[in-house]
C-alpha cells in the first residue's frame, strides 16, 4: 500500500508544542489577570479547568471528525478558531468575556490529536513508534519553557502579551499547516458510530479503570499544581511572574528526567515496578513538603523542590501506564487511548478547580502540597490495584 505524502517532522513537533503552550504559557499571569478584572482567583483558574474540560470533550470527537472529513480541514479549522479566540482574550475587558474566549482556545487541542493521527497515516508501525517518540519530546520541553517565556512576556509587556503571542503563533502554524501538511487520511468517511461502539466493552474491564485511575490522578497532580502554584508563588512568596515561570518549570524538569530514566530502565526492569516506583516518589515529594511547611518553613524552594518529585514520578509512570491502557484490549487500542485521554483531561479540569479554591490565604503552600499528597496517594492506590489485577491474570 502506498503511504500518503509526508509533512515534515518539524511541522508535527510544532503542532504538538502549540497544544501544550496554549495551556501553560500564561500561567504566571493568573494573579495579575485576577487583579485587573477584580475577580476571585478561583474564578480566573477556570481558564485552566474550563479549558481542560472542553479539551476533554474535543479529544473524544476530534479523531472521528478527522476520520470523517479529513485531517487537514479539521486541523485548519481548529487553528483558525484558536487564533480568533486569542484575539478575543487579548481584547477582553471583563472576566466573563475573557473566560468565554479562553474556552474557545481549546480548539487547538486538534493540533495534538491530529498530529498523532497523521503519524499513523504516513508511517508503518515501527516507524510510527519512533516518530511519536521524537514528537513526544515537545510534551516535555514545552511545559518547561512555556511558563518561563510567559512570565518574561508579562514582566516586559503585561499579561495580554501572552495572548498576542498566541495570535502570532497560531497564524504561523496555520500558514505552516496550509503549506506543509497535505491530506494524509486515505480512508475518509469512517463515521462516529463505529468509534463509540467499543466504549461499553472497555468500561466493563476493571483493569482499564485501574490504569485510568493511575493515569488520571498522576496527571491530575500536575494540573492541580499548575492551577494553584501561581497564586501561592505571588501571594505567599512575593515572586514576580518571571520567577513564577522558572519555579513552575521544576515539575517539567522532573518529568524530563523521569522520561529519560524510563527509557533507560525499560526492558531491564518490569514495567509495573517502574510505575510503582514513580508513584511512591510522587507521594514522598509533596509529603516531605507538608512536613517542612508544617514545621514553619516558608520558602519557595521548598515548594518547587518538593514538586519536582511529582514530575519525576510522572515521568516514570505515564509512559508505562499509557502503554498498559492500550494493552488491556489490543483490538481497541485507539478507543482506549482516546477515552483514557478524555478522562485524564476531565480529571485535570476538576482538580484544577479544587486547587484554585484551596490555595487562598496565608497557608496556600501547605494547602496545595496537602492536595498533592491526597492526589498522589490515589494514583498510588490505583497503580497497586492494577498491579494486583495483572498478577491474578499472569
Amino acid at each position: 500500500m502506498t503511504l500518503p505524502k509526508k509533512p515534515s517532522l518539524l511541522t508535527l513537533v510544532l503542532l504538538t508544542s502549540i497544544s501544550v503552550l496554549s495551556l501553560n504559557l500564561f500561567l504566571p499571569s493568573l494573579s495579575r489577570i485576577a487583579a485587573e478584572f477584580e475577580a476571585d482567583y478561583a474564578l480566573v483558574s477556570l481558564s485552566i479547568g474550563g479549558y481542560l474540560a472542553v479539551s476533554a470533550v474535543l479529544q473524544v470527537i476530534m479523531g472521528p471528525l478527522s476520520d470523517l472529513y479529513g485531517r487537514r480541514p479539521v486541523l485548519l479549522a481548529g487553528l483558525a478558531i484558536f487564533v480568533a479566540a486569542s484575539v478575543g482574550c487579548y481584547l477582553a475587558q471583563d472576566i466573563w468575556v475573557f473566560l468565554g474566549f479562553r474556552l474557545l482556545q481549546s480548539a487547538v487541542v486538534c493540533a495534538m490529536v491530529i498530529s498523532r493521527a497523521v503519524v499513523r497515516d504516513i508511517a508503518p508501525q515501527a516507524e510510527a513508534a519512533r516518530l511519536l517518540g521524537l514528537i513526544g519530546t515537545a510534551m516535555a520541553l514545552a511545559p518547561l519553557m512555556g511558563p518561563v517565556l510567559g512570565g518574561v512576556l508579562d514582566e516586559l509587556f503585561g499579561w495580554r502579551a501572552n495572548f498576542a503571542a498566541f495570535v502570532l503563533i497560531g497564524l504561523a502554524m496555520f500558514a505552516l499547516t496550509w503549506v506543509d501538511l497535505p491530506e494524509t487520511n486515505p480512508h475518509l468517511g469512517a463515521g462516529f458510530a463505529r468509534h463509540f461502539r467499543s466504549y461499553p466493552e472497555l468500561l466493563g474491564v476493571p483493569l482499564f479503570w485501574a490504569h485510568c485511575g493511575s493515569l488520571v490522578f498522576s496527571v491530575g497532580g500536575f494540573y492541580a499544581f499548575l492551577g494553584g502554584a501561581p497564586q501561592v508563588a505571588e501571594a505567599q512568596f512575593g515572586l514576580s511572574p518571571a520567577w513564577v515561570g522558572v519555579g513552575m518549570g521544576s515539575i517539567s524538569a522532573g518529568f524530563m528526567l523521569g522520561n529519560y530514566l524510563t527509557g533507560r530502565l525499560s526492558g531491564r526492569v518490569p514495567l509495573s515496578r517502574i510505575v510503582l516506583a514513580g508513584r511512591w516518589l510522587a507521594l514522598i515529594g509533596p509529603a516531605l513538603g507538608v512536613v517542612l511547611f508544617s514545621l514553619g518553613a516558608n520558602h519557595p524552594l521548598f515548594m518547587f523542590g518538593c514538586v519536582l518529585f511529582i514530575g519525576l514520578g510522572n515521568g516514570l509512570t505515564i509512559p508505562g501506564v499509557n502503554a498498559s491502557v492500550m494493552s488491556v484490549a489490543p483490538h481497541l487500542a485507539g478507543s482506549a487511548s482516546g477515552l483514557s485521554g478524555a478522562l485524564t483531561l476531565a480529571g485535570g479540569a476538576a482538580l484544577t478547580a479544587v486547587s484554585g479554591l484551596v490555595v487562598g490565604g496565608a497557608g496556600g503552600a501547605l494547602a496545595l502540597l496537602s492536595l498533592l499528597v491526597a492526589v498522589s496517594a490515589l494514583a498510588l492506590f490505583s497503580a497497586q490495584y492494577a498491579y494486583r489485577l495483572e498478577a491474578r491474570t499472569a
